[in-house]
């Protein structure tokens, strides 16, 4: 993520400078309000940290003309200034700053008070962008809306029973949960990319076409890793390129597209995995009826170890009653559909 400094102090400058660049930061740097308010205009950067005593435009004047303009992002600004008490706080806080950063401040300080701002900007766009490109999914395929519900509710199922595991437990907290539900309906994004012919085919794929349609994970997953390369700080997006990339990685390294083997695939991949095909084999297909849970449970178990983490097969196996019980929710919530409107779900490995 780039960063702006603005300092008239040349050592002030560096420090900030040198401690921005060590957090991993791009740092630019400017030496009063209306140098910076142009740097600004490029549209570059989303944190500002400027000292409140400038020639030409002060930190709290800079603060104001920021506010004062519609930027295509929200851009956190911190002021840094020696504490004059309540007063200067107060009219910072009405120019528009988000924070005050007081000298002589140390970079431990500096590091915690960032993180905030990368918390508000990754918040900013999250579950707007999540949801326009599920609603991009979804608009290719009549049947993608329910399997996107289902999926989610089944990952968020077997996450939060995996995360009592003690080998877990580290790695699956509640905010692992909560992005895992809301990144999970992206993980057949990449199909936008699939022809119409392919996508929609009322019938099994040919061999030459199933190689097609397994480019979704890799279109998917390119396609997330340059949104998240340009927007650093939105760290969910690295669940969601995770997902889309492996969700059809086996345990075995028999999967697509990286061949992928064990513990290498992400545990959301894995998790997806078993989700994703789970619904696939309950769900009716055009080209075939939808199969009980007793006959998908079987293969599932007996998948267990080749196509599926046996960690994840074991919580599935803990957690099948709840799964049954959300099914039949959503098949309340929305009926299944005519089997002249259902389109198959060709990327599955049971297609």
């Amino acid at each position: 993520m780039r960063a702006l400094v603005v300092e008239d102090d040349c050592v002030s400058s560096q420090f900030l400078s040198d401690s921005l660049t060590c957090f991993g930061y791009e740092v630019t740097t400017a030496t009063n309000g209306r140098e910076a308010l142009d740097l600004v205009r490029t549209g570059e950067y989303r944190i500002v940290i400027s000292d409140w005593e400038m020639p030409e435009m002060c930190g709290d004047e800079l603060c104001r003309q920021i506010r004062s303009r519609n930027w295509s992002g929200y851009i956190y600004i911190m002021l840094v200034t020696y504490f004059d008490g309540i007063d200067r706080v107060v009219q910072g806080l009405r120019a528009g700053a988000d924070d005050f950063l007081s000298k002589p401040y140390h970079p431990d300080e500096l590091r915690i008070r960032l993180r905030v701002a990368e918390r508000i900007l990754a918040l900013e766009s999250r579950d707007v962008l999540l949801f326009a490109m599920a609603k991009l999914t979804e608009s290719r395929d009549v049947e993608t809306g329910m399997h996107l519900d289902r999926i989610r509710e089944y990952s968020r199922i077997l996450a939060v029973e995996l995360s009592g595991w003690d080998k877990h437990r580290d790695e699956i907290d509640g905010e692992y949960i909560n992005l895992l539900y809301l990144t999970m309906p992206l993980h057949d994004i990449g199909k936008v990319g699939i022809p119409d012919s392919i996508l929609l085919k009322p019938g099994p794929l040919t061999p030459e076409e199933f190689e097609i349609m397994k480019r979704h994970t890799t279109i998917g997953g390119d396609t997330l890793q340059a949104v998240t390369k340009a927007h650093p700080e939105a760290r969910y997006l690295s669940m969601a390129r995770d997902i889309a990339l492996t969700h059809h990685e086996r345990f075995d390294g028999s999967g697509y597209p990286l061949g992928l083997r064990g513990t290498d695939i992400p545990l959301c991949g894995r998790i997806a995995a078993l989700a994703d095909v789970y619904d696939a084999l309950t769900t009716r297909r055009v080209y075939k009826d939808k199969m009980t849970h007793a006959q998908a449970r079987a293969i599932i178990v007996a998948e267990s170890g080749t196509h599926f983490d046996p960690d994840i097969v074991k919580v599935f196996l803990a957690t099948e009653d709840e799964m049954v019980r959300i099914g039949h929710l959503m098949d309340q919530v929305r009926p299944a559909l005519p089997v002249s409107m259902v389109v198959p779900d060709a990327a599955t490995t049971f297609a």
